[in-house]
């Protein structure tokens, strides 16, 4: 195989691919990407972990077409450490592969490309195209409440799933216990039946990096119980499914909160934020005392000695005090975009519902602390 490919091409693909790949690896070749030049000039890179695949195209000039695996990470830190504007020349023969740029020349061992391993995807029944900002919404609303207790791993993903009921949806959820993330979106033409699914966390944060960079405007969806597929102009990512039951969710999200709190979002997160920076790691609580249109936040810490601020904001039930974590609450406050958010409050104890307005897409719930 020999081929040429301009360097920042060759860089950004490799981004994509290498982040895939673990760092420790007790199978050789999964530390590797597979190289595929055919004679049209399109180059393959291929990565994976086992659980998730990516393949990516981009453009070269492809002199004698084959294939070949090589380190990843390796050929990642060569192709970062390039000068900008160069042109790198990969020429695999006889279990190496040279890669020249410029002035510098590299020598590296290979393994063959019949070991290299591929996800089989089965059959994919499920097939549907959502627009990119949609998708974007949908991970960055919900991501954050993923959780990584690795014992409860069907809660290490973001659950996918329709309702066919009156007004069709697509909702997806993420929980880890202690929040919940809900973002519900009309339900795309062809996904009616599919399968309830848990996108696992590495195959999340993989997309992510996609839809920032891959330019698509649509995505294709390919979908089983098992296996998902997300197809974009010049990239493919295949991951297999969380194998698990997510939980009813629907049980937690309360209806009968009766207290109402409308607040300016931007400055109660800095309230929040600038009262935590006494909280300790032990006690990330921070207590919102609610009076009539007036909220006062307070952190008290054994350590550190005690923090407090009024926040202005819309509030005319009885008063009381509740207590949140300040990470997950700034979690939740970090995503909603509006200049006024929701908190629908029953009591100290009780789980709090948060969202920008009863049209918004997102939904969130989360759930309190003694302080």
């Amino acid at each position: 195989m020999k081929a040429t490919i301009e360097r920042a091409t060759l860089l950004k693909s490799l981004g994509h691919v290498q982040s895939v790949v673990e760092r420790r690896n007790t199978i050789p070749i999964l530390s590797n990407v597979l190289i595929e030049a055919s004679e049209n000039g399109a180059i393959r890179l291929t990565a994976t972990d086992l659980d998730l695949q990516i393949v990516e195209t981009i453009a070269g000039d492809v002199e004698i077409p084959g294939a070949t695996t090589v380190s990843a990470h390796t050929l990642f830190e060569i192709a970062r450490k390039m000068p900008d504007g160069s042109q790198v020349q990969l020429n695999a023969a006889d279990g190496r592969m040279a890669v020249n740029a410029g002035r510098a020349r590299f020598s590296l061992s290979t393994l063959p490309r019949d070991d290299f391993p591929m996800i089989a995807e089965g059959e994919l029944p499920t097939s549907f195209e959502l627009p990119a900002p949609s998708l974007i919404q949908i991970i960055d609303k919900t991501r954050f409440a993923i959780s990584t207790e690795e014992t409860r791993y069907y809660l290490n993903g973001i659950f996918l799933h329709v309702t066919d009921d009156g007004d069709p949806m697509l909702k997806a959820a993420a929980t880890d216990g202690h929040r919940l993330a809900r973002v519900t979106l009309p339900r795309p033409a062809g996904a009616e039946g599919m399968p309830d699914v848990i996108v696992p966390r590495k195959c999340v944060a993989e997309l992510r990096k996609l839809l920032d960079e891959s330019g698509s405007n649509a995505i294709q969806i390919d979908l089983s119980a098992s296996k998902i597929r997300f197809t974009f102009d010049s990239a493919v990512l295949t991951s297999k499914l969380i194998d698990g039951t997510f939980p009813d969710y629907s049980r937690v999200i309360p209806t009968g909160n009766d207290k109402l709190l409308k607040i300016d979002p931007k400055s109660f997160s800095e309230g929040v934020d600038r009262v935590a920076t006494i909280a300790t790691e032990k006690t990330r609580a921070v207590k919102m005392a609610l009076d009539k249109d007036k909220i006062t936040l307070s952190v008290t810490s054994p350590e550190n000695g005690t923090a407090a601020e009024e926040v202005p904001g819309s509030y005319s039930d009885d008063s009381f005090e509740i207590g949140f974590n300040a990470r997950y609450l700034l979690d939740i406050l970090n995503e909603i975009e509006g200049d006024t958010v929701e908190l629908h409050l029953a009591d100290a104890s009780a789980p709090t519902l948060i969202r920008e307005n009863d049209k918004s897409p997102a939904l969130y719930v989360l759930m309190p602390m003694r302080v």
